[in-house]
Parts: structure tokens; C-alpha cells; sequence
């Protein structure tokens, strides 16, 4: 089946004794009615945002200095997927104010960082949040034919090592993102799954050269101007601070979806999807280290990813209260719930790499 033949998927209806309509009064209940946790994600956006800020100041201030000059690029490129993760996501989700104009307002940080909040937007809420995992529609999953994550995806010789050279790839996901990425989203044709559904306005395509010209006169241009450094190093600098930013940014996505049990499933022929969606987003997401307060505060909720997919425009801030709740309900009602500390999820990836890289597909054959 070609991706341009596909029907747009649809689930089945939930009945009136759906496990989710309970799940949702309970959550308002026990947990939304306490509007004060509200304010908990306007601080935490507002105080990595101007975290952000400092730390560029300082490479401005203190560059001058070698290895306060990597200190700080560093620390802007941590801080800045801090601010992705717990600031951008939830407004990209209309979670942190009441009007969506703010909210709106918020998510041009992400072109502050050199990319499209627009076609981000389209790719994650239109894509993902419904058919997460969906062959042919989770674009979010599906990135490249550099790695083979879904079991149909046409086999290469080199995907037999992707579970070695993917490791090493992992910290370049924000260059890729800065420098590929969106340019395959605005102009590729090959799988491009974005523009079966979405026809880009003329002014995103501004915005996006744009938003690269300035991020990169921002994060290169200035420091090499200000700093009496050569530019060789302020673009080391820049370099590792992509490559840290990447491999902690990848820790919190590799974790949520692909695992070695995950499910990828074909679209049906007809479209017609034999569960209902809260069924379908309990079996396509996982959760990681609920129990850790370091985590819960670094990754802006997508270590309660199960949560996240359940309740997409609550802000992260409520998902610690309500994951046990889901907790209770999978024990109820039988449902696919997984969590696992970090380490044994990102292990799990591993696995998947490891297994689907072979040359058989072993999604189909079931062996190992």
C-alpha cells in the first residue's frame, strides 16, 4: 500500500461503559480541581526561559574564558531542551495559560532555537498525539532511512550496526533538527506523510529561513563578534553544545514510544481501527522513572508519557497525581500500562535497534 492511497484512520467509538469517560471524572475529581498546581508551570517556563537568557549572557561575558566558554554554551543548550520540554511542549498543547493567544505566543521560542513551531505543531498533534506509532502516520516515529523503527520500512545493509552507529547519531538530533529536519518537512517528497494533511501558508516558509539565519547570528555570530576568541572554538563550543543538548534531549523521546514490546501497526485498509483511542494510547505509550522528583522536574512530563496522551492539553505539572490514578484503573480494567526506570528503557530501545536492524523482520516472524 502506498502512503498517498491511505484513509485517514478513525477509532472506534467508546460505549458509555468505556473505561476512559471514569478515568476522565476521576482525574477532575481527585486531581484538576486544584487550581493552584496551575501556577506551577508558569513558573517552571518562566524560570527556564530566563534561565536560557542568563546563561547566553554569561558566554557573552565570561566567554572570553576557554572553558567558561564551553561551560556556558553548555548550559544554554541544556537549559534550552529544559525550556522545550517544560515550557514549548505544554504551550504547543494550549496547557500553561488560559488564553490561547499566550499560550500561541509562547511557542515562537521554538524559532528563538532555529526551527518551525508551526510545522512542529502539525507534525506532533496532528501525527503523532492521534496514531502514535502508526506506520504511514506518526511522522514523529518515523524519521529516517538512517534508522529502521518501523518493521515495514524498507531493510539496508547498514541497519544491521544500527544499534551501534545510532548511538553515535543521537548527538546530532538538534543539528539535524536545526540544519535537515525541517527542510524535509517543507520541501521533501519522499514519505512525506506532513503534507497529506497540511498544506504549508507561504509565511512559515519565511519564518523558517528566517528563524535559522537568526539562530545562528545569535548563537555563532554575536559571540564571534563580542569575544576575543577565534572562531574555530566558539564554534567548538557551539558544536558540543549541540551534541550534550542532543543526547539529553534524546534520553526523554527515545523512552515514551519506542521499546522493544512496542506495537507498530499498519493502518487498516479501511481506516477503521478495531479500539477505541484512549484503548490505542494506553498500548502505543509507556512511562519511565514516575517515581524520580529529578525526573519529574526535567522532563516536563514525558516521563509520564502514558498521562500525557490521555490528557494532551493538562499541564505536566498535574501528571504525578495523575498517574497513580491510571495506575489504578489499568489494575481495574486489565490494560496495557508499562513503566520502567530510564536505564531499562533506554536498554529496551537498544533491544528494538538491535532486532528490527536484522534482516528478517522479526516484528513479523516473532524469533529473536
Amino acid at each position: 500500500m502506498t502512503t498517498e492511497n491511505l484513509i485517514k484512520p478513525s477509532f472506534k467509538k467508546a460505549g458509555s461503559d468505556d473505561f476512559y469517560k471514569e478515568l476522565h471524572r476521576e482525574v477532575q475529581l481527585r486531581v484538576l480541581g486544584n487550581k493552584k498546581v496551575q501556577n506551577q508551570i508558569v513558573f517552571k517556563s518562566i524560570f527556564f526561559m530566563a534561565l536560557y537568557f542568563v546563561f547566553y549572557s554569561c558566554i557573552l561575558m565570561f566567554g572570553n574564558q576557554t572553558p567558561l566558554l564551553f561551560v556556558y554554551y553548555t548550559l544554554t543548550g541544556i537549559t534550552m531542551i529544559l525550556v522545550f520540554l517544560n515550557a514549548f511542549h505544554d504551550a504547543a498543547h494550549g496547557a500553561i495559560f488560559k488564553k490561547r493567544s499566550h499560550n500561541e505566543l509562547l511557542t515562537n521560542v521554538l524559532e528563538l532555537f532555529g526551527s518551525n513551531s508551526y510545522i512542529w505543531k502539525k507534525r506532533h498533534i496532528v501525527l503523532h498525539h492521534p496514531y502514535p506509532n502508526m506506520q504511514h502516520w506518526d511522522i514523529d516515529v518515523k524519521q529516517s532511512d538512517i534508522v529502521r523503527i518501523f518493521p515495514e520500512s524498507k531493510w539496508y545493509n547498514f541497519h544491521r550496526y544500527q544499534h551501534y552507529y545510532m548511538w553515535f547519531l543521537y548527538f546530532f538530533y538538534t543539528l539535524n533538527w536545526l540544519l535537515v529536519r525541517d527542510f524535509k518537512d517543507f520541501f521533501g517528497v519522499k514519505d512525506n506523510y506532513l503534507k497529506r494533511v497540511v498544506n504549508i501558508p507561504k509565511i512559515e516558509y519565511v519564518k523558517l529561513f528566517a528563524a535559522k539565519i537568526f539562530n545562528l547570528f545569535f548563537m555563532i555570530g554575536i559571540p564571534m563578534m563580542v569575544l576575543d576568541q577565534p572562531w574555530y572554538k566558539v564554534l567548538a563550543a557551539f558544536l558540543v553544545m549541540h551534541f550534550l543538548a542532543s543526547a539529553f534531549g534524546v534520553t526523554a523521546l527515545l523512552s515514551t514510544h519506542a521499546d522493544e514490546d512496542a506495537v507498530f501497526p499498519k493502518p487498516p485498509e479501511d481506516g477503521q481501527i478495531d479500539m477505541t483511542w484512549a484503548m490505542y494510547q494506553i498500548r502505543e505509550t509507556k512511562d519511565f522513572s514516575t517515581e524520580s522528583r529529578i525526573a519529574n522536574i526535567l522532563f516536563g512530563g514525558f516521563n509520564h508519557h502514558v498521562a500525557h496522551h490521555l490528557f494532551p492539553t493538562v499541564a505536566h505539572v498535574y501528571y504525578p497525581a495523575i498517574t497513580p490514578i491510571i495506575r489504578e484503573f489499568a489494575q481495574k480494567y486489565q490494560l496495557e500500562y508499562r513503566s520502567y526506570p530510564l536505564h531499562e528503557a533506554i536498554y529496551s530501545h537498544f533491544m528494538l535497534l538491535k532486532k528490527n536492524g536484522g534482516a528478517e523482520n522479526l516484528f513479523a516472524t516473532g524469533e529473536l
